[in-house]
């Protein structure tokens, strides 16, 4: 392997082999808490009646969670580029249409042999080089050696179809955030795309269309799992060095291609599984993998779709179990021989078959477009979720009459309310306080939520009746509590408190940055959950307020919230839901979620699923804040670049119209940012 594959391999498996990590802070201990108990209560199906209706339901929530996909496919439009013959096969170099305009690069692996052939959709996982990388061309190429029609196709975002024609490009982080806005996160679109995929293998005439199988490693065996679990016309389904349990999701790293936004509500992944229990399933884990693929957490997931297996028809499930690291080798590729052979051939007992000769090709000799030559409109991840974003503010539908407005407006806090996953009911606190020697500052710490504890910091003026809520989600509460910001809202007469919300500043995991994500690993296992991080932190805000009515019998007449760049999305969301924060006052702002380019300078907390879809942009959280003030000091767009005066207007005049339509057109203030 190469040394940008082994990179890309660092970035989404842990470093701690087959055990679990120690709970790196108090909120990982929670969430993995939370986790266990939105799943304490499983049983596997008890009659075939029951799995019907299971499977049934979990199909529905998984296409929910994956934000749907369209009514009518459109025409694949195959265009073949390029060709060339090898000893017993030919590779062709394709394109496909999966969605209007976005084009899926491929290569087909032609056997030398007549008739129609049992084919293999082969997903690549966190090769660096994707379709092209040697590691993925060996499986193909032993499968075409064998008889296979194999079809091997670049995941969005991969190989071919990253935002620079270069191979070597990672597609998750902030670049597969920019879909979760729009309610399409990277799992949902790749089941889409490799449900495509079978449709143009049935177009072809070489292809038995009732023999086709699925197969690849890492974030390829969880595309494996996925379209095997969808897609029924699927008849032998080899996920590899993928299988785990969610639950263990919560103790690692995983690529945002893996994520299924709030599966952990709806099911684990052994019922995803148990959907391709009947359709040639064999799970092939590696003894030296990381804990979330790690033989011991694949057992827990295989046997329930062994049991579902047993129970349905008594189709035979194999668990294949290789001495390796993380990977897709000789032993792997042997194992899947026999199993494909037997599922689609019906030849043999499903053991290992031998490896036949292989000779890889240089990358660049698979490439649709190689080189630089890919069209400068291809359409890259990051332009896909803007066209979405787009499509979405053009359909929106905002009010022109007061009594709408008001109406709406109730309905939109509903709405945001439910994509941030709920707000819990109110728990007992467990307050305590400690008032420094001078009697000028006091800290609260108390129970945001059972088991999970918080700690602000605040003034004690003589004479409270200003409260300024001061939210760094970047620095942390005792960098906001010093910072000149903090002294000049003082300066001004307000009366400061900082909130440390949770897994940020001294509560943050070492171990969550990832690339252009600071808050990698604790932003995912809060989507799994189905509480996006946003969502949490809007809820601190409000228990730091409890706290403190809590403490002083009441709150201050006038409560402001600031924050800037993330935590102003955070200020604007919580002043949008709590009417007790009387004013608000964002710098730099994020104006828009929607970016034809990966985000910058921003936190994946920030990114919620199906925002853009259900609630509105930034600029329609803002409105919810009317008849309130607030002050915009500058804005930034997703990429972190500084907006001039006259496209902050622009931004936010949807906000400026529900501001003058409620009356109160003077509050809604925008100042320049300041140099």
């Amino acid at each position: 392997m190469s040394v940008r594959s082994v990179a890309m391999f660092l970035v989404v498996v842990s470093a701690n082999v087959g055990s679990a990590q120690e709970p790196a802070t108090p909120f990982q201990a929670w969430i993995q808490n939370q986790g266990r108990q939105l799943r304490s209560h499983d049983q596997p199906p008890r009659s075939q009646e029951e799995w019907q209706q299971r499977k049934a339901e979990l199909r529905a929530n998984l296409v929910r969670a994956w934000g749907g996909f369209p009514a009518k496919d459109c025409d694949l439009e195959p265009r073949l580029l390029g060709q060339f013959q090898r000893d017993g096969y030919r590779v062709e170099k394709l394109i496909l249409q999966t969605r209007p305009g976005i084009w899926m690069t491929a290569n087909a692996y032609v056997p030398d042999k007549p008739g129609r052939l049992p084919a293999i959709l082969h997903v690549h996982g966190h090769w660096a080089g994707a379709k092209q990388d040697p590691v993925v061309q060996s499986r193909c190429i032993g499968c075409a050696k064998l008889g296979f029609f194999v079809l091997s196709v670049d995941a969005f975002g991969a190989g071919e179809r990253g935002i620079e024609p270069h191979l070597g490009e990672y597609h998750g982080e902030m670049t597969a955030a920019t879909l979760l806005p729009v309610g399409m996160p990277l799992s949902g679109l790749q089941v889409y795309e490799n449900k495509r995929a079978v449709d143009y293998l049935q177009t072809r005439p070489e292809v038995n269309p009732d023999q086709i199988g699925v197969t690849g490693a890492s974030g390829g065996g969880n595309q494996t799992m996925y379209a095997g679990a969808y897609d029924e016309r699927i008849h032998c389904v080899i996920p590899t060095c993928s299988v785990g349990t969610y639950q263990s999701y919560l103790s690692a790293a995983c690529c945002m291609c893996e994520v299924v936004p709030g599966a952990l509500r709806f099911t684990e992944e052994g019922d995803v599984l148990g959907l391709a229990a009947n359709r040639g399933l064999m799970v092939t884990s590696a003894t030296m993998d990381a804990y979330q693929f790690s033989v011991g957490e694949a057992r827990k997931s295989f046997g329930r779709a062994e049991s579902i297996a047993q129970l349905i028809s008594g189709s035979a499930v194999r668990h294949t179990i290789i001495e390796s690291p993380h990977a897709y080798n000789q032993p792997m590729r042997e194992a899947m021989y026999g199993w494909m052979a037997f599922h689609l051939k019906h030849e043999g007992n499903g053991d290992p078959l031998p490896d036949p000769k292989i000779v890889t090709e240089e990358p660049e000799s698979l490439r649709c477009y190689p080189g630089t030559s890919r069209p400068d409109n291809f359409v890259t991840i990051p332009r896909f979720a803007a066209a979405e974003a787009i499509s979405l503010a053009q359909a929106r539908v905002r009010a022109t009459r007061l009594d709408d407005w008001n109406e709406s407006r109730k309905e939109r806090r509903r709405k945001l309310t439910n994509v941030l996953g709920g707000q819990p009911q109110p728990s007992r606190m467990n307050r305590q306080t400690e008032t420094d020697a001078a009697g000028l500052s006091q800290q609260i710490s108390f129970d945001t939520e059972p088991e999970l504890r918080l700690v602000a910091r605040r003034d004690l003026p003589e004479k409270p009746g200003r409260l300024a809520i001061l939210i760094d989600v970047d620095q942390g509460a005792e960098t906001a509590w010093s910072s000149p910001l903090a002294q000049s809202l003082r300066a001004g007469g307000w009366t400061m408190v900082t909130p440390e919300l949770r897994a940020t500043g001294r509560d943050a995991d070492p171990r969550d940055p990832i690339k252009h994500a600071p808050d990698h690993n604790t932003a995912e296992w809060s989507l799994w959950i189905g509480r996006p991080l946003l969502g949490q932190w809007v809820y601190d805000v409000r228990r730091t307020l409890d706290a403190i009515a809590e403490q002083d019998g009441s709150l201050p007449h006038d409560i402001m919230i600031v924050g800037s760049k993330s935590s102003a999305v955070v200020a604007l969301t919580a002043a949008a839901l709590d009417e007790r924060i009387t004013r608000v006052k964002v710098i730099e702002t994020l104006e828009s979620y929607a970016t034809d380019r990966p985000y910058r300078g921003l936190r994946l907390g920030i990114m919620v699923p199906g925002i853009l879809r259900e609630v509105g942009d930034i600029a329609d959280i803002a409105s919810l804040t009317a008849p309130r003030p607030v002050t915009i000091q500058g804005a930034i767009n997703g990429s972190g670049e500084r907006l001039n005066r006259e496209e902050i207007l622009k931004s936010f005049a949807s906000t400026r119209q529900m501001f003058d339509l409620t009356g109160a057109g003077t509050l809604l203030v925008f100042e320049d940012a300041n140099p």
